[in-house]
């Protein structure tokens, strides 16, 4: 089915609006019920160390909007912002960072950047995402924000120090041990 662009476009800019809400909210899991269908797919490899695909918005709450966002207040002073839009038919390409609190001393934002291919499915709402991002730069970004005291406590323990491992662990299959 063919949508307009107007339509495609409007869903997009909503999705960029309830990013800034829920940055407010410090809340995300909403989001999967205001913008994807039931049976919606959500994939995002975080490297090939902690792949994540969710086969409908129930697991999509739960894993991506949910686990990798809703840390507690962990994410608390950190911003995602969608900072370009691209739409070709029923197809729409994010550009957004991941931001942490604070500015560096030259005044440029602790922020890794990131993509996402979006497949709309009518009535405002996505059937499919594919989100690509550097997890080993977001890794760096963390031991950055840390070292001049701005990552969370909570974030770190449940979000940086699980995914640091599960990097680690993945890079040494493979590699036999030392003798």
């Amino acid at each position: 089915m063919s949508y307009s662009r107007e339509e495609v476009l409007a869903a997009a800019e909503g999705l960029r609006e309830a990013f800034v809400e829920a940055e407010a909210r410090n809340t995300w899991s909403w989001i999967a019920d205001k913008f994807y269908h039931a049976d919606a797919t959500y994939y995002c490899p975080y490297g090939g160390a902690s792949p994540v695909f969710a086969k409908n918005m129930e697991e999509i709450r739960a894993t991506h909007y949910g686990r990798d966002m809703d840390v507690g207040s962990g994410w608390t002073g950190w911003s995602f912002p969608i900072t370009h839009i691209f739409v070709e038919g029923d197809q729409i390409t994010t550009r957004w960072v991941n931001r942490g609190p604070g500015k560096r001393p030259d005044g440029s934002f602790y922020e890794t950047e990131g993509v996402s291919f979006i497949k709309y499915g009518g009535d405002g709402k996505f059937s499919s995402q594919y989100d690509l991002f550097d997890i080993g730069h977001q890794m760096k970004l963390c031991d950055e924000l840390k070292e001049v005291g701005l990552l969370d406590p909570r974030l770190e323990e449940e979000w940086v120090k699980p995914m640091k491992k599960q990097i680690i662990d993945s890079l040494k299959q493979g590699i036999p041990p030392k003798e």
